[in-house]
């Protein structure tokens, strides 16, 4: 498994003879924490006790056997490296002084003021009081642990020292909790039989020392076997790390959820009228034996079993849309996390996160759970997300905290507190997971927070057309039914049917024209949409694109610009040091042309062989001590884990400067102060004392930036001395020239500084406000020694140059954005083709500095932005998109956030990605790989395209269909539509339902990518598009209207019955005319399913078969119609008002359908540049005359519409209410979810309601929006040319 950069922990060693003491198996110095017994609490420690000075220690626990496990976690501010043992410095100047201070700890049994915090007075019993909510929190059942979930979470609601205090601080915590501060848990854990009660875990904590606890030996306790039943008493009393799932909406509200349609129900109410009315004819009344008995009951049978396959097949369509939704989520919420069990730094999923856990703290990461910070350096929290406190919060040590309880000297300012669903800003560190779930205070805010998929644009866009075209289809229908209501109350007079008859005639033609409208409005168009979205993000998912929101997809499509980092997402990221250069005289290489006659190129080990003792030791500690790095292990193999440029270092190291283990290493080095990488200034530092007492900065980075800094060096590599002399011009010349050569060669130069001070803080320089122990790098990092510069190679990745290609060939320009300098970019971009012969080349302080006017000019050729910061590339994204541009991003680290949010794709990289920028993107590029963007744009296109299919052919089927249904239905003189309300419903049932599983689900070609982007304003239906749809809908209504009203003449059936009379010849001329209807039933199904092929190009090419063998649901869907289409012919004469038809007529609707394939190719070799001339003129014409139209029918349905509300209001009202009683049984695991959902609510209410501004979480989706009120006018409708 890959692994992303992950910081070590920052334990702190009491004393440097404890650690040796440690490694020889005797017992600890234990004089510092012999005042932590339980008689001494809250009593200020005599002056007799005296305390070293503790040295922070960078190491990581790779073997808890290591020399490097001894010791505390955190040295204690009090304990600072600038003071004496009976002083320390003042904390009110800003600048650092050699005056002594004011406080004194050696009169510590004069009178004191000893400081307090809030809740200080408190005892232990009301520091731990359970609140009424939350009460059953604090009940467990035969558990091992000393404390419950409750107590634990009494810390964090709100932040509360007091609550600290009664648990026994950090190390009351780890007995209480069964865990160890270095080691962790134990991977072999399940059950616990030994059981602690509180008051023996909380005396512990006074009692006995950090440097006593037996050290878990990672031999005896790593199994290297799955464990079963793995942390089963944790999991019972605390839960795991995952919310219950949201309420996933039941199959039978779908159900229910699809056939509440207001359309349905009229339609069900009129077809039980239509049972009813038939029964009684059939049963009520006398008839003529000889004319058979009636059926006119099937009808209504046949038209509510029709909705009700209707319904099924929607609720199930929908059920498994749910469902791959819920799958996706679950895949967009978990991540991998660094934590130490059993003495080794392991990744595990955020899932699996138990309470005792011991957790990795880096900048960048998104805190999965709560808990209390065991050690680390620097350690900033922005929990504006969890609390609303929008202050970057300072995080100090539980175990300097308890020291400071026990001194009396804590205040309020202490915070060892971390929150779940924080981030944090910088620092590295460890923490003690104590709250976990629905228990932590992120969890508990969560559940209150589930929300629903969002709606995309897309989406938006076509339920409003759909309602618009529904518009349209219901006054078709209501026209309709008008005209055959005025026909049959004219006739009335002269009607001799009975009153059940006559009821059942006005019954039909309320059915008719309710179907026409159930046929008319395009329900499947945002269904189509989501089912594009599925199978797409399913597929991208498959192809390493993890999509967190649902309307990157599809805006992924009509990306117009690229803009990518280039280390790990161009490149392999598997960093090798290939080349240096040692002070200014000394050059290697390996396996590289650094070539130039007047340099002497020794090899690696020749290289390093000269180097004095002095010096070595000093480049050693440039690369293993100034260093985030460590030993860990991936794909079961040993190997360094972390920055990619920091383990090749780490590598050279091992292979040519004798470095042994990298914790043995860092393991007698007294870190001071430690300055993370930082995007801005390129670099990265640390601070070590030296064994005399002196203080060393160690400095890394960019290396013209480094160089710039330094103004002496090393004249020779081999003198035992480190006596620097100036940094001559020539020599700083010459250091340049190594930096351009490497450069040139793709490689990326890394240059190293070092310098010595006599004590730290150095005297007049800026301290940081919080922290006066602590410089301002700014102020230190002046006048520094060169040591030396490494050329570090990163290959290509495999197959970009083609990637990129195809990217510029679908009209997608790709920039290149790096922190690297300007050669070193060039050269990369060149290789890989994003650098054409005249595009721009620019560094970011460069264009930062460029005014508006000036950026937009040279955004058109701008291809390589180096020396970039995350604030240069979301300057270049939002210039971008002033232009109109269509913008994806790449970016990894925690500044590229606000970038990635303002583009209008995000993509994070899944492994060397931060947790915040995983938050802040659209899409996580799963293998960092820019290939797999180029397979996000063919998807994103092929979703555009699905929904483009689908919308032209329902809209043909909607047209023909519509048409069809009228006219017949008028022209009859029984009024009767040709299509009856069942064969409309099986139509409808096509082409919502049918239709969109199998257009929606054509998998991408490499040619989707030889057509230019879609603009974002660009018509949803294009000229091409207009053109099948219109020249289509001609065929059909031409070939259905011959048949019907001239099949009966050109068939010759008005010779068969020539020699029947009375009776026999009306059942004659019936039979014929129904098999005739059936013929144009038949006719018209079988040319949907023909027009579905032509449907599967949008272009102007002819291949309407290309790749449809690899879309086994396209095929799969065709098979059912065809076969449920013969099916219906052959068994479902009464229901479907048919009759079979023989094998000549079956001929006769093959060949009538079968055309509409090659009309198309006709239709295709029209140049869209005429039919757009046409359109234009009609449309303009359409709008002129649709206009005052719409007045006019907005005013007549109006006050039917309010009256229909009202009448069917009651009766809808009912069949809710008696639908929940049965839909709304709930599981076990719901009741479980809700009691959570509403303890949530009350605890949030109750303890965060004055300090939560904010609840939002970059891990969820948004609230979805409430759509937008249908339009009285229609929509603009925009033609465009197809190319």
């Amino acid at each position: 498994m890959a692994n992303r950069l992950l910081a070590p922990p920052a334990p702190i060693h009491t004393t440097v003879s404890n650690r040796h003491s440690q490694q020889l198996g005797h017992s600890p110095n234990m004089s510092q924490s012999q005042s932590l017994d339980a008689s001494s609490e809250n009593t200020i420690p005599s002056s007799s006790s005296t305390t070293e000075h503790s040295p922070l220690s960078l190491q990581v626990p790779s073997s808890p056997t290591s020399k490097s496990l001894g010791g505390e976690t955190l040295r204690s501010r009090a304990e600072s490296f600038n003071s004496t043992a009976e002083t320390s410095r003042s904390r009110a100047d800003s600048f650092n002084s050699k005056a002594e201070t004011t406080r004194s700890r050696g009169n510590s049994d004069l009178t004191t003021l000893r400081s307090r915090f809030e809740g200080d007075e408190l005892t232990k019993e009301e520091a731990l009081r359970p609140d009424k909510s939350t009460e059953k929190d604090f009940e467990t059942d035969n558990s091992p642990f000393a404390f419950s979930p409750g107590q634990l979470n009494k810390t964090l609601n709100p932040k509360s020292l007091a609550a600290y205090r009664a648990l026994g601080g950090i190390y009351g915590l780890e007995r209480g909790l069964k865990t160890d501060l270095l080691a962790g848990l134990s991977v072999d854990e399940t059950t616990i039989s030994e059981k602690i009660d509180f008051d023996e875990a909380t005396a512990t904590a006074r009692s006995k020392p950090i440097d006593a606890r037996p050290i878990i030996a990672q031999e005896a306790i790593v199994s290297g076997h799955a464990v079963q039943g793995q942390f089963e008493d944790r999991k019972r009393i605390f839960n795991d790390n995952r919310l219950p799932a949201k309420n996933r909406i039941s199959i039978w509200r779908l159900f229910w959820n699809a056939y509440n349609d207001t359309v349905l129900l009229v339609l069900t109410a009129a077809a039980v009228i239509s049972l009813v009315l038939g029964i009684y004819e059939a049963v009520g009344q006398t008839h003529d034996p000889s004319e058979g008995q009636p059926v006119d009951w099937v009808e209504g049978l046949a038209i509510m079993v029709a909705i009700l396959i209707v319904v099924l097949v929607t609720g199930l369509n929908d059920y498994r849309r749910e469902k791959q939704f819920s799958t996706l989520n679950a895949r967009k919420e978990d991540r991998q996390v660094k934590a130490v069990r059993s003495g080794k730094s392991v990744m595990i999923s955020v899932f699996d996160v138990m309470v005792g856990d011991i957790l990795h703290l880096e900048s960048g990461d998104s805190i999965p759970a709560d808990g209390i910070l065991v050690g680390g350096h620097g350690i900033r929290c922005d929990e504006s997300s969890a609390t609303g406190e929008s202050d970057a919060m300072k995080k100090t040590g539980g175990s300097e905290v308890w020291q400071r309880m026990v001194e009396g000297t804590a205040t309020s300012k202490l915070d060892p507190f971390i929150i779940s669903g924080s981030k944090v800003l910088e620092g590295v560190g460890t923490y003690l997971v104590t709250s976990v779930g629905v228990n932590s205070s992120f969890g508990k805010i969560m559940m209150g927070l589930q929300t629903e998929n969002e709606e995309t644009p897309l989406q938006a866009k076509l339920g409003r057309m759909a309602k618009w075209i529904g518009v349209l289809g219901t006054s078709a229908a209501g026209l309709l039914f008008f005209i055959l209501l005025f026909r049959f109350l004219g006739g009335l007079p002269n009607n001799t049917q009975t009153p059940a008859e006559r009821g059942s005639v006005f019954t039909d033609i309320l059915i008719v024209a309710i179907t026409i409208i159930v046929v008319a409005v395009p329900e499947g168009l945002p269904v189509a949409v989501t089912l594009a979205l599925s199978f797409a993000t399913k597929q991208m998912y498959k192809e390493n694109n993890l999509v967190r929101h649902l309307r990157a997809c599809e805006t992924m499509g009509n990306a117009t610009t690229i803009c990518s980092d280039k280390t790990g997402t161009l490149t392999q990221n598997r960093m090798t040091v290939v080349a240096g250069l040692l002070g200014t005289h000394t050059n290697f290489a390996r396996d590289i042309d650094v070539s130039d006659e007047e340099k002497t190129i020794l090899t690696f080990a020749a290289a390093f062989d000269r180097l004095s003792p002095d010096i070595r030791r000093l480049l050693l500690q440039s690369v293993a001590i100034n260093s985030t790095a460590f030993e860990g292990e991936e794909d079961g193999r040993a190997t360094y884990i972390g920055s990619k440029t920091e383990t090749a270092l780490l590598t050279m190291a091992k292979d040519f400067l004798g470095m042994g283990p990298v914790a043995e290493e860092r393991a007698g080095v007294e870190v001071v102060q430690l300055f993370p990488f930082d995007s801005d200034r390129k670099c990265m530092g640390v601070v070590i004392r030296l064994a005399n007492g002196t203080y060393r900065l160690l400095v890394k980075g960019a290396a013209e930036i480094m160089l710039d800094l330094a103004t002496e060096e090393l004249p020779d590599i081999t003198v035992q001395s480190l006596e620097s002399f100036e940094l001559t011009e020539s020599a700083r010349q010459k250091a340049f020239a190594n930096i351009d050569d490497f450069a040139t060669q793709s490689l990326r130069t890394i240059a190293m500084l070092f310098k010595d001070f006599q004590q730290w803080p150095p005297i007049g320089v800026h301290t940081l406000e919080d922290d006066k122990s602590m410089a301002r790098f700014e102020d230190v990092c002046q006048d520094m020694t060169f040591l030396g510069i490494v050329g570090i190679q990163d290959p290509l990745r495999d197959g970009v140059a083609y990637a990129v290609k195809r990217c510029q060939d679908a009209g997608i320009t790709v920039r290149m954005v790096t922190g690297d300098n300007l050669t070193t970019a060039s050269a990369i971009a060149k290789q890989s083709g994003i650098k054409t012969e005249k595009g721009l080349v620019m560094e970011g302080p460069k264009f930062r500095q460029l005014s508006d006017e000036e950026m937009d000019k040279a955004l058109p050729n701008l291809q390589v932005l180096a020396r970039s910061s995350p604030e240069d590339k979301r300057i270049l994204v939002k210039r971008l998109k002033h232009l109109g541009e269509t913008v994806a991003v790449t970016g990894d680290g925690t500044n590229d956030g606000p970038a990635l949010k303002l583009a209008d794709v995000g993509f994070s990289m899944g492994i060397a990605g931060t947790e915040v920028a995983k938050e802040a993107s659209a899409i996580i590029l799963m293998d960092d790989n820019f290939s797999s963007i180029v397979k996000a744009v063919m998807w994103g296109r092929s979703v555009n395209d699905a929904v483009s299919k689908f919308l032209q052919f329902q809209i043909t089927v909607n047209i023909t269909a519509v048409i069809l249904a009228f006219i017949s239905a008028v022209s009859s003189p029984d009024m009767r539509s040709v299509l009856s309300a069942v064969q409309l419903l099986w139509v409808n049932l096509i082409m919502d339902t049918f239709a969109a599983l199998a257009l929606a689900t054509d998998p991408p070609t490499e040619k989707i990518l030889d057509r230019k982007p879609t603009p974002k304003r660009a018509a949803l239906i294009t000229t091409n598009m207009w053109k099948m749809i219109i020249g289509q809908a001609i065929y059909q209504l031409l070939v259905t209207f011959v048949l019907y009203f001239a099949g009966y003449d050109l068939l010759g059936y008005d010779t068969k019955c020539s020699g029947l009379s009375g009776q026999d010849f009306t059942r004659c001329t019936d039979t014929l005319h129904t098999e005739l209807d059936t013929m144009v039933f038949n006719t018209f199904v079988w040319m949907q399913i023909f027009n579905e092929f032509n449907n599967r190009r949008l272009d102007n090419k002819l291949n309407i078969f290309e790749g449809i063998q690899r879309n086994y649901f396209f095929i799969g869907i065709n098979c059912i119609m065809v076969g449920g289409q013969v099916m219906i012919i052959f068994v479902g004469s009464t229901a479907f008002q048919i009759t079979r038809i023989d094998g000549p007529q079956w001929a006769v609707c093959i060949l009538c359908a079968l055309p509409c394939l090659l009309w198309a190719v006709v239709i295709r070799c029209i140049p869209d540049v005429y039919a757009k001339m046409v359109f234009d003129f009609v449309c303009k014409v359409w709008l002129a005359c649709a206009r005052p139209v719409m007045k006019v029918l907005r005013v007549v349905f109006r006050p039917v519409g309010k009256v229909s509300r009202t009448v069917f209001a009651p009766t809808k009202r009912f069949t809710k209410r008696t639908v929940s009683k049965f839909s709304k049984k709930k599981s076990a695991e719901d009741e479980i979810f809700n009691k959570s959902k509403n303890s949530a609510a009350a605890d949030v209410e109750a303890a965060n309601a004055s300090e939560m501004k904010t609840m939002t979480s970059p891990t969820t989706p948004s609230r979805q929006q409430t759509s937008a009120e249908f339009p009285l006018q229609p929509p603009p409708i925009t033609l465009t040319t197809a190319t």
